[in-house]
């Protein structure tokens, strides 16, 4: 089958195309919103500093448990930008507008995790920067590698839950308190997974690179299953 042919009946690069409209059109909207720069950083930050605060009168635990931090503020924030991004959806009635229009769901479901990942790893790096500055830790240059590679695997597999059950909650009453009931215990082995490979990224507790790779290779499986999974089960649970 040539490529426009494939393209034309919703094969794999229809479905790419639409994916990154969709997510492009997503992007665009927080451009416009800010609801990133606006609200998730300062929330972010604000977690941040309360964590500060609170573990102050030891700086040696505070270097400990940086890392574990750092994604405990962005799990949080990620509530937040999924139900921002679904909010906007059932508003204007998007959601249901492209799929009466018959784009593949696999397509929506890609395109929302794509914005939605883009923006995590923004919100990261971010929260590492905070994490150098408020509770003094150092990226090493040889856990650069690994701490690239953790960022973008614990990015895609959040971005993969959060997109899944954010479309589910999208739908119910009262999704604001049903999504984080959905969402924290199915994130629970990325913020384990993340913690300790950036622990072995930034040398936290005399832990070395090596140890940090296991960890980004369970992180990876997950992000993997969880986006196969995500993208076939997306429709239906849309449609109910």
């Amino acid at each position: 089958m040539s490529r426009a042919g494939a393209t034309a009946s919703g094969g794999p690069p229809g479905v790419v195309r639409v994916a990154l409209l969709v997510a492009a059109k997503d992007l665009r909207i927080e451009r416009r919103s800010r609801i990133v720069t606006n609200q998730v950083l300062p929330f972010a930050g604000v977690t941040m500093v309360i964590f500060a605060f609170a573990l102050d009168a030891n700086q040696q635990i505070l270097e400990t448990v940086a890392p574990g931090l750092v994604w405990l503020a962005t799990m949080f924030s990620l509530l937040v930008l999924v139900q921002r991004a679904f909010a906007v959806e059932s508003e204007d009635g998007a959601l249901d507008a492209m799929r009466v229009a018959g784009v593949d769901p696999r397509a929506i479901y890609l395109g929302k995790l794509l914005g939605l990942a883009a923006q995590l790893l923004v919100l990261e790096l971010l929260l590492l920067a905070a994490a150098v500055v408020l509770y003094g830790e150092t990226i090493r240059f040889e856990g650069i590698v690994l701490l690239a590679v953790t960022l973008v695997s614990a990015t895609c597999g959040l971005a993969a839950v959060g997109t899944l059950y954010g479309g589910l909650a999208a739908g119910f009453r009262g999704r604001e308190t049903l999504l984080p009931l959905l969402t924290l215990p199915a994130v629970a082995p990325v913020l384990i997974g993340a913690t300790r490979a950036v622990e072995a990224a930034l040398g936290t507790a005399g832990a070395s690179v090596s140890d940090g790779w296991p960890w980004v290779g369970l992180l990876t499986v997950f992000a993997v299953a969880l986006g196969v999974g995500g993208s076939l089960a997306f429709g239906p649970l849309v449609d109910e």
